[in-house]
C-alpha cells in the first residue's frame, strides 16, 4: 500500500478502458460507467450524456459538495440507488476551474460512438485527464504564472541522497531537469528551497522506493518502475527526437532521467496524445542561480507580501511594481527572472545594455503599444500541439504574427544605434540584435491563418462560422446551399413560369414533403414532361423535377454537412499548423524578452533608476539607494548609502523601531537582486560584485503546525544561514536573539555576528537593539556601526530615516509605543519603571563586557589588584561633570565608561 499522504493514480495509458467491467446485475450503461471508473478510481469522472456531463455515486456526492450543484437520485442499479449530479457541457470550464483550485483531478469521458448505430450504450472513453499540473486551457490557468508538473526521484546512498527533479510547464512545453547530491541531514532544507523556487502545482513520486515525505502539495504516487533510469533516458530521446542527450548537458544525470521518464509518461497519459510542443530540454545546475530560500523570498516580498497575498491581487510586491508588461508571456518571464536571478554577470550586463539602447532610442512607447496587440502565443502554440486550440486562439495568433514587422523595426532601430555607437558606449546591445532575428515573420504560417480563418470566427469550431470563404470550394458550396436556398427557389420559380407559361406556378417547401412545384388543376395541361407528380390536392397538383430533387438532396443536409466539413477542415488546419510549433515557440520567447525589457526600461525612466555596474571584485557600493516598492508608497523617501567591500564586511545597524532599519536592509538586497536580473536599480550609483546567495532573517513568525516556536523558527533560519552562507553571500539579520531572555539573546547575537565576520565573511547587514553589540567594531575592523536617526520633541518622536555613521544613542521604545496608541497611563508607568531599572543598572554589580574577553588585544582598565581603578578609567571619571551634560551627552558618556570597563564591576 502507498503511504497515506500519497495519492495513487492509474493512468489510462497503463490500462485500456474496459467497456464492461461490472457485475451483470447493473444496467448496461452502469456497467460501462463502472468499467471506466475502475480505471480512474481516485479521479472524478465526468461522463458525457447528451448535453450534460454526469457524475454518479460517490463522485456525485463529492461534486455536489464542492461545486454546489444539486444531488439527485434516479432509479437503481444492481439494487443500489443511483446518485447523480451533472453540469451542462457548455459550462464545463467553469466547474473544472473550481475543482482544480481545490486540488482535484478530473477524467473527461466523451461519447465516441454514433448514437444512431449503437445497439447498446453509446461507446465512450476518457479522452483526457485534467490534473493541477497538466493544465493547458486558458480558463483554468493563471495568466501571469506557471503551474508546472514536477517528478521527484531520490536515490539513497550511505550518508548522501541523490535527488533528481524533472518539471514541465504543460502550457508552454518547457521541460527542465536538475540533479544534486546532498547529505541526508540537509535533504529537507535543500529540497524545500528547490520546490519553493520551482513552485510546482503537482508532484509525482514513487509509491515506495526512496520516498521523501512531502505534504504540500500532496504528491501523486506512481509505480516504482515508472522511474527506471533506462526507461527514462529512452523516453527522453524519443520525445526530443535525438540520438544522444550530450547536447543538452544531461549525460551525467541518473536520478533526474528516471524522474523525466515518469513525468513524460504521466503527462502523455493525461492528455491522451503525444506532446508535440515539448521539443527542448534545459538542464539546470545548482550553482546557476542566486540562491534564495523560502524565508528570503517571503521577506523580500518578490511576488507575495508577508501576508502571502499573491501579486495578482495588486498587493505592493516587487513583481506588481515592475509588471508593466503588455503580454502574459512577458509577465511570466518577469516573474521567472525575479525568482531565478543568474549568477553569470554577463547575462545581466546584456540586459542592461538592451535597456540602455531602448531608452536612448525612445522606442519603449511604440513597443508597448504594439505588444498590446499580441496574444499569448506561447500557450496558443501548446494548444495547437494538443489539438485543443479554439478558433479565436487562431485569430489572435494571426493578429499577433501580423505585428512582428513593426516590432522587428522598433528593435532594429535600437540594435543598430547600439552597434553604431559602440565607440561612445562601452555596452553594445547584442541581445537586441539576437531578438530581432528571432522575430522573423513565419510567412507560411501567417498566410495559412489569413486564408483559413475568418476575421471574427465563432468561439467554438462546432458552431461553424470559423473557416474563411474561399478556403475550401466544397464548404463554400454547402454554405451557399444553406444560406441561399430562398433566393434559389425564387429564381427557379421565375424560370419555370417563363418556361411553362403557367403564371401562378409556385415553388415551395414543407417539412413533410420537402421541396415541390405547385400547379392548379386548370393549368396541369401545360406541365412539361420532366415534371413528376409528388402529391395531389383538392385544387392543385404538386410536382418535383430532377433539378429540384437534386437541390433538395443538397439543401436539406447542407447545414449539417457544412458543419461537419468545417470541423474536419479545422482539425486538418490544426495539424498543418502543428508543423510551425517550434517557430512559434521561438517567437514567443523573443516576444516575452522584448516585453520584459521594455517594461523594465519604462519603469527605470519613470522613476529615475540607474544602470548598475557589475564587477569582479567583492563589493556592494550603493549611493542614494531607495527601496523600489516603499518609495512609491510614501510621499518623500529618504535615500541612503551602503558600502561593503573586502575590508568592511558587516554593518551593525542600530536605531529606533520604525526608524527604517528593515527597509534599509531590504532595499540593499532588492537592489542587488534587481542588478542581477538585468534591471536598472533605484539608486544614484550601484557597484556590485559577485553574489551567490541572499539570506534573510527578518521578523518574528512561528510554525505551530510544525511544532516550532517563534524562537525555534528564528534559530532554524539562523542555522541555515551560518551553515550555507559563503564569502560571496549577502546576509540580512534583523533582531537576532530577541525571542529568548536578554542575556541568552545577547550572547547568541554576538556569537552569530562573530561567526559571520570571522568564518563566513559574508556581506552582512546586522540590525540589533542590543547596544552592547556596538562595541564589536572596536575589536573587529571589518565591522562598522551605522544607525538610523530620530529626533525627540517633548513626548513625541520624529524619524529621520537617514543612515548615519556610529551607533544609535537610544531606542525610543516608549515613544514608538505611544505612537501605536498604547494608553497614556501605561506609558507613564513604563517611564517610571524604566527610570528605576536604569538606576538599578548603574548600581548593579557585577556588570561585565561580553566582548573584552574576546578582543584580540584587550586594554585592561583595572590594575592587577581588581579593587584599584586603572588610570584610564580614573581619569575619565575625574573629567566627567554630570551637571553640565544633556541627557544625550550623559548617555554617550555612560557608553564611553562602559567601553573602558572589563569584567570587573563598577560601583
Amino acid at each position: 500500500m502507498p503511504p497515506n499522504n500519497i495519492k495513487p493514480i492509474k493512468s489510462s495509458a497503463e490500462k485500456p478502458t474496459r467497456a464492461i467491467a461490472a457485475p451483470a446485475g447493473h444496467t448496461p450503461m452502469m456497467q460501462q460507467y463502472l468499467g471506466i471508473k475502475a480505471d480512474h478510481p481516485d479521479t472524478l469522472v465526468f461522463y458525457r450524456m447528451g448535453d450534460f456531463y454526469e457524475l454518479f455515486f460517490e463522485d456525485a456526492e463529492q461534486a455536489s459538495r464542492q461545486l454546489g450543484i444539486t444531488l439527485t437520485q434516479r432509479g437503481t442499479s444492481n439494487g443500489t440507488p443511483i446518485k447523480m449530479a451533472g453540469v451542462p457541457f457548455h459550462s464545463l470550464e467553469t466547474y473544472l476551474a473550481k475543482l482544480i483550485k481545490l486540488g482535484e483531478s478530473v477524467a473527461i469521458c466523451e461519447q465516441i460512438g454514433d448514437p444512431a448505430t449503437s445497439k447498446g450504450p453509446v461507446e465512450r472513453k476518457v479522452v483526457r485527464v485534467i490534473t493541477p499540473g497538466t493544465l493547458t486551457d486558458t480558463d483554468l490557468l493563471p495568466e501571469k504564472s506557471e503551474r508546472p508538473l514536477l517528478a521527484l526521484h531520490a536515490v539513497s546512498h550511505r550518508k548522501n541522497v541523490t535527488v533528481g527533479l524533472a518539471w514541465l510547464s504543460m502550457a508552454s512545453g518547457a521541460l527542465k531537469l536538475m540533479e544534486f547530491t546532498v547529505d541526508a541531514a540537509d535533504l529537507d532544507t535543500r529540497l524545500k528551497q528547490e520546490l519553493e523556487r520551482i513552485a510546482p502545482a503537482e508532484i509525482l513520486q514513487s509509491e515506495t522506493r526512496d520516498r521523501i515525505p512531502l505534504t504540500t502539495p500532496s504528491p501523486t504516487a506512481l509505480p516504482d518502475w515508472h522511474f527506471d533510469l533506462a526507461h527514462g533516458k529512452k523516453t527522453l530521446l524519443e520525445q526530443l527526437s535525438v540520438a544522444t542527450l550530450s547536447g543538452f548537458g544531461a549525460d551525467g544525470l541518473s536520478a533526474a532521467l528516471g524522474a523525466a521518464g515518469a513525468l513524460l509518461r504521466y503527462a502523455q497519459a493525461t492528455q491522451g496524445k503525444g506532446l508535440q510542443h515539448v521539443r527542448m530540454l534545459t538542464v539546470e545546475s545548482e550553482n546557476e542561480f542566486i540562491g534564495l530560500d523560502a524565508s528570503t523570498r517571503r521577506n523580500l516580498e518578490l511576488t507575495e507580501t508577508l501576508r502571502a497575498q499573491d501579486s495578482s491581487t495588486n498587493a505592493p510586491t516587487l513583481f506588481s511594481l515592475l509588471d508593466h508588461c503588455r503580454t502574459s508571456m512577458g509577465s511570466r518571464l518577469l516573474r521567472h527572472w525575479l525568482h531565478h536571478a543568474r549568477r553569470d554577470q554577463n547575462i545581466a550586463r546584456q540586459r542592461h545594455a538592451a535597456i540602455d539602447a531602448l531608452l536612448r532610442n525612445d522606442v519603449c512607447a511604440g513597443l508597448a503599444i504594439t505588444l498590446a496587440a499580441v496574444p499569448d502565443i506561447e500557450r496558443i502554440a501548446t494548444r495547437i500541439a494538443l489539438q485543443s486550440a479554439r478558433p479565436r486562439d487562431l485569430a489572435g495568433l494571426r493578429g499577433g504574427l501580423q505585428q512582428l514587422g513593426s516590432l522587428r523595426e522598433y528593435v532594429a532601430v535600437a540594435a543598430r544605434d547600439a552597434h553604431d555607437a559602440h565607440d561612445a558606449h562601452d555596452d553594445r546591445a547584442p541581445l537586441l540584435a539576437s531578438l530581432q532575428q528571432m522575430l522573423a515573420t513565419p510567412t507560411d504560417c501567417l498566410d495559412l491563418l489569413e486564408r483559413a480563418v475568418q476575421l471574427e470566427p465563432a468561439a467554438l469550431a462546432r458552431d461553424g462560422g470559423v473557416i474563411a470563404r474561399g478556403y475550401d470550394a466544397e464548404l463554400d458550396e454547402l454554405r451557399g446551399l444553406s444560406e441561399n436556398a430562398g433566393q434559389y427557389l425564387s429564381d427557379l420559380e421565375l424560370r419555370e413560369r417563363a418556361r411553362t407559361g403557367i403564371a401562378n406556378l409556385r415553388v415551395e417547401y414543407n417539412k413533410v414533403h420537402g421541396f415541390y412545384i405547385e400547379v392548379t388543376h386548370g393549368q396541369t395541361d401545360k406541365v412539361p414532361d420532366d415534371y413528376r407528380r409528388r402529391q395531389t390536392l383538392k385544387n392543385a397538383e404538386r410536382y418535383i423535377t430532377p433539378e429540384l430533387k437534386a437541390f433538395e438532396d443538397k439543401a436539406l443536409s447542407a447545414q449539417d454537412r457544412a458543419l461537419s466539413r468545417e470541423r474536419r477542415l479545422y482539425d486538418l488546419l490544426l495539424l498543418e499548423l502543428a508543423a510551425h510549433i517550434g517557430t512559434l515557440q521561438t517567437i514567443a520567447g523573443a516576444l516575452a524578452q522584448i516585453d520584459t525589457l521594455t517594461a523594465l526600461a519604462a519603469h527605470a525612466a519613470r522613476h529615475n533608476w540607474c544602470a548598475p555596474q557589475l564587477v569582479s571584485e567583492p563589493s556592494i557600493l550603493i549611493e542614494q539607494g531607495r527601496h523600489p516598492v516603499v518609495e512609491n508608497q510614501i510621499e518623500r523617501f529618504i535615500a541612503n548609502d551602503c558600502e561593503l567591500d573586502a575590508e568592511h564586511k558587516l554593518l551593525l545597524i542600530t536605531g529606533p523601531n520604525m526608524g527604517g532599519k528593515s527597509t534599509f536592509m531590504r532595499q540593499v538586497a532588492l537592489i542587488t537582486l534587481l542588478a542581477y536580473i538585468g534591471s536598472y536599480v533605484p539608486a544614484a550609483r550601484a557597484v556590485i560584485g559577485p553574489i551567490d546567495r541572499i539570506f534573510t532573517r527578518i521578523g518574528a513568525a512561528d510554525d505551530l503546525a510544525g511544532g516550532r516556536s517563534t524562537f525555534m523558527v528564528e534559530m532554524t533560519e539562523s542555522a541555515a544561514i551560518l551553515n550555507n552562507a559563503t564569502e560571496h553571500s549577502l546576509v540580512l539579520m534583523d533582531e537576532v536573539g530577541r525571542g529568548t531572555s536578554t542575556f541568552d539573546g545577547l550572547a547568541l547575537a554576538w556569537a552569530i555576528a562573530r561567526h559571520l565576520l570571522d568564518n563566513t565573511r559574508s556581506f552582512t547587514l546586522f540590525a540589533t537593539h542590543y547596544f552592547e553589540l556596538t562595541q564589536l567594531p572596536e575589536s573587529t575592523p571589518s565591522a562598522r556601526n551605522v544607525h538610523l536617526s530620530a529626533v525627540e520633541h517633548k513626548d513625541s518622536i520624529v524619524f529621520l530615516h537617514a543612515v548615519q555613521p556610529g551607533p544609535a544613542s537610544q531606542s525610543y521604545g516608549l515613544q514608538v509605543a505611544q505612537l501605536a496608541g498604547v494608553p497614556p497611563s501605561v506609558i507613564r508607568a513604563a517611564r517610571k519603571h524604566l527610570t528605576m531599572l536604569e538606576t538599578q543598572s548603574l548600581q548593579a554589580t557585577p556588570q561585565f563586557d561580553l566582548f573584552a574577553a574576546h578582543a584580540e588585544n584587550p586594554s585592561p582598565v583595572f590594575a592587577e589588584d581588581s579593587k584599584t581603578l586603572s588610570p584610564a578609567l580614573q581619569q575619565a571619571l575625574e573629567e566627567l561633570d554630570p551637571d553640565a551634560l544633556s541627557p544625550r551627552q550623559a548617555l554617550e558618556a555612560l557608553y564611553h565608561l562602559k567601553q573602558l570597563s572589563e569584567r570587573a564591576s563598577i560601583v
